[in-house]
């Protein structure tokens, strides 16, 4: 591994900065706030709707164990003076604006990752007598980028700054709040390989745990496993995280105004009341695929893997995963094999709180496709036209101008006649979804 090492060593010729706004949904209700500041306070959803997650917290409230993500009535337990507040999006876009704004000052390669993160390339903007210390001089920048943020919106942030995306994401984490950290191509395996594997972004639970099993508890672990290894266990990401843990990452800084790829579309729905049948089930994949299908259609999509996620009412979740005969944007398949992956998988030991489906695997609609001898091809092309002409009304008419019967059965439950359709259509289930 040291003589490939030698041979292809880390490129450390651009600057990259990931900007983290610390906090955010809390410190923008506490600046609005100022009777907060002094208190644990968390950002949680409508407890009522079943909705009732912690979004975000302040460092009182993360000092006392809450985490992001958990429940509110968990949160309680361990904070029991902790603030709870209802969320205001158009706050915290207006906020996210404001910072972008700052950072275009310094460069037009801003790339956002969530409403409160960005990553910038600052390697063209550095002067010329700057560049024989590119990370010095980003160090400097990423400290003007901070106290700026700081004075002009009473906020905070973490900047990482190095030589490659992954590696600056990694920084802006290492350090909260108020912070920047450095992580250089010269110094980056005796400052990142101790760390815990999970700390290397898109390293979730399940490639942890997997990783876990080939003994690969540190980024220094994974960076050092023989990436044929890797490929075995883990196939193509196996190959992109031993990259990603050795700093070849050269993935570049999209510009302002260019588009980044759609790579999924997908949406979930935490219903009001448990499922507690195949039927309740039935009628909220309905809901989901629907407005699935209506965003690919509306991006010019079509899917070739399915993806369902199921979570039961004791947060125990799995995500399970079919590839399609054929590319699709149609609602009615999409449902059709959902439910059948649903009921493969599915043994009804408890309730269900949750449910998401995620189409992946994506091409223009107008992509070539393989030919299959046993598919009815006439009635495919008939239940698509339907559904392009029932989109067609609901957008003249209103969103439940026409409803399929499911969704009939527990209008509460569906959100038929309700607000809920709307907004599932602007709700997507990943970062990466259209």
């Amino acid at each position: 591994m040291d003589e490939k090492w030698d041979r292809i060593s880390p490129c450390g010729d651009r600057v990259i900065l990931h900007v983290d706004l610390n906090n955010f949904y809390a410190s923008v209700e506490c600046l609005h706030h100022p009777q907060l500041r002094d208190k644990p306070v968390a950002v949680g959803g409508d407890s009522q709707a079943r909705h009732g997650i912690v979004l975000a917290k302040n460092e009182l409230a993360k000092s006392c164990g809450v985490k992001t993500g958990e429940a509110i009535w968990q949160a309680l337990e361990k904070c029991p003076p902790l603030v709870v507040v209802p969320p205001h999006f158009q706050q915290y876009l207006r906020f996210s604006r404001m910072a972008r704004n700052i950072y275009l000052d310094y460069t037009d390669q801003m790339e956002p990752f969530g409403i409160d993160e960005c990553w910038l390339d600052i390697t063209g903007t550095l002067s010329a007598e700057k560049q024989g210390n590119r990370i010095a001089a980003g160090e400097a920048i990423a400290h003007q980028i901070r106290r700026r943020v700081r004075e002009e919106m009473g906020v905070t942030v973490s900047v990482g700054v190095s030589f490659n995306k992954i590696f600056a994401k990694l920084g802006s984490d290492l350090k909260k709040p108020d912070a920047v950290t450095v992580i250089s191509a010269d110094n980056f395996r005796q400052q990142i390989w101790s760390l815990p594997v999970r700390e290397l972004l898109y390293v979730g639970p399940a490639t942890g745990r997997k990783l876990s099993g080939l003994g690969v508890n540190t980024i220094g672990d994974l960076a050092t496993l023989s990436p044929q290894l890797l490929h075995s266990q883990l196939g193509k990401w196996g190959d992109m995280l031993w990259r990603y843990a050795n700093g070849y990452d050269r993935s570049p800084v999209t510009r302002v105004g260019e588009e980044s790829v759609i790579k999924s579309v997908g949406n979930s729905i935490t219903a009001y009341r448990d499922l507690e049948n195949e039927e309740d089930v039935r009628m909220i994949l309905c809901v989901l695929c629907e407005s699935v299908a209506s965003r690919m259609r509306s991006h010019g999509l079509m899917g070739g893997t399915l993806s369902l996620s199921v979570r039961d009412n004791r947060l125990y979740s799995f995500e399970r995963q079919m590839v399609l005969q054929r590319n699709t944007w149609s609602a009615e398949e999409m449902m059709r094999y959902s439910f059948q992956l649903f009921c493969r998988h599915w043994k009804w030991e408890r309730p269900i709180r949750s449910l998401g489906v995620r189409m992946s695997e994506l091409c223009g609609s107008d992509a070539p496709d393989q030919i299959c001898l046993f598919t009815d091809y006439r009635q495919l092309q008939r239940q698509e036209s339907i559904e392009k002409t029932v989109e067609q009304l609901r957008r003249r008419f209103g969103p439940h101008c026409i409803d399929r019967a499911v969704v009939l059965q527990d209008r509460r439950l569906t959100g038929a006649g309700s607000e809920r359709n709307r907004q599932l259509s602007r709700s997507p289930w990943d970062r990466n979804a259209g």
